[in-house]
């Protein structure tokens, strides 16, 4: 009996590998950008999102020091981009690992544990990104360096870091075959084709939205599935990539993968759905309803931590502590779990001055020790609790 012949879709066809019980369809996508009826509905969505990050956009432009907000922002989304691929690091795990690192080892000499340095190294790919997009244009390039940092000394590290794959993959459970399993991404010579027209729709005019398109390239690269592994997270950093590189953003304030990790099974099935079915509208309303859920979300959390800054700087003056304990508040919106040593590197002070700055903030109620004393370690509960909130607070 011979396999079922897959339809074509509007975004792409299907083409035949392998021989005998060992033949599959594999999943060839459509150039971008594709044929869509922007009806009131998607319209809707796309003015929505239009206007919600736009929001954004304008707060970011009008806080004193946004900068400090990005290193929260950042961290969360690595934390829970790295979660849809089944880690279980948290924030505090990654907080509490950066208080006692310097140059990624710890400074007992030992390795993070492997979740914890999957998620750190996803703080690294983007924060690199962003720099990188300085020189160079968003390219296939950047998209190696990006998989080259994000699989560093992690598991899947030993799966070509920095290159596209040279054999087939698939998408399925441990251990099926190609041809038991949904989702099969294209062979090596038509995943080549289709990634060189992928970059060059990075640079291409059209006259879709900008967030629409950037809706389109997100299913795209997962369609392709350029790499071996770490596809997923590759993915979702080029939504943060391009919403900086093509002006949406002017700092990189918003992230996807709260709102796809709380709708995971959504997420996996209209990404599919549109491969098999051509589905374009339920997928792009999905994500514009994620890119207005999630800017709602950074506006509050920004504006929250704009709040707790002020109330902090106001207790350290009302208490005439020095410039230099202001300058250490403002470190724990970027670092929000400290030890001495932490203390005494951001600040470029002796051990002593660090451990006296650090007590006048335990006094002032703003940090609190933790309960390991043999590796203490002091929290901004107040910070945490905001950054790692996954709901609009009142």
């Amino acid at each position: 009996m011979g396999l079922k012949i897959p339809q074509a879709t509007p975004a792409g066809h299907y083409v035949q590998v392998g021989e005998g019980q060992e033949r599959y369809w594999a999943f060839i996508p459509n150039p971008l950008p594709p044929r869509l009826a922007l009806d009131i509905e998607l319209l809707g969505a796309i003015s929505a999102a239009d206007r919600a990050i736009g929001e954004l956009a304008g707060l970011s432009g009008m806080l004193p020091n946004p900068h400090l907000l990005v290193g929260p922002f950042v961290r969360r989304e690595a934390v829970l981009s790295s979660r849809i691929e089944g880690t279980e690091a948290d924030m505090e795990d990654l907080y509490e690992y950066e208080a006692e690192t310097e140059g990624g080892v710890g400074e007992g000499g030992s390795a993070p544990p492997s979740d914890v340095r999957e998620v750190l190294n996803y703080v690294r790919a983007l924060e690199f990104g962003l720099r990188r997009l300085e020189d160079i244009p968003l390219s296939l390039r950047l998209i190696r360096e990006l998989h080259q940092h994000l699989m560093a000394g992690v598991r899947g590290g030993g799966a070509a870091p920095g290159e596209f794959r040279q054999v087939q993959n698939w998408i399925g459970p441990p251990g099926c075959r190609p041809s038991e399993t949904r989702f099969v991404p294209p062979p090596v010579p038509q995943m080549g084709e289709a990634l060189s027209n992928l970059e060059e729709y990075f640079h291409s005019d059209d006259d879709l939205p900008p967030l629409v398109r950037i809706a389109l390239i997100h299913y795209q690269f997962e369609a392709i599935h350029p790499f071996l592994d770490g596809n997923g997270r590759i993915g979702r950093l080029l939504i943060a990539l391009l919403l900086v590189a093509w002006g949406i953003l002017p700092l990189p304030l918003l992230y996807l993968s709260a709102y796809f990790e709380r709708r995971r099974q959504e997420y996996y099935d209209l990404l599919l759905e549109v491969s098999q079915q051509g589905t374009w509208s339920r997928w792009l309303r999905f994500f514009l309803h994620g890119v207005a859920e999630q800017s709602k979300l950074a506006i509050r959390h920004a504006r929250l931590l704009q709040q707790l800054r002020g109330e902090y700087r106001r207790r350290v003056m009302r208490a005439r502590r020095s410039a230099l304990l202001v300058k250490l508040v403002d470190e724990l919106f970027r670092t929000p779990v400290v030890t001495v040593r932490k203390v005494e590197r951001l600040l470029g002070v002796s051990y002593r001055t660090a451990r006296n700055n650090i007590d006048r903030l335990v006094a002032l109620g703003i940090l609190s020790e933790g309960v390991d004393r043999y590796r203490r370690k002091y929290y901004a509960g107040e910070i945490l609790r905001i950054v790692t909130s996954p709901q609009i607070e009142s």
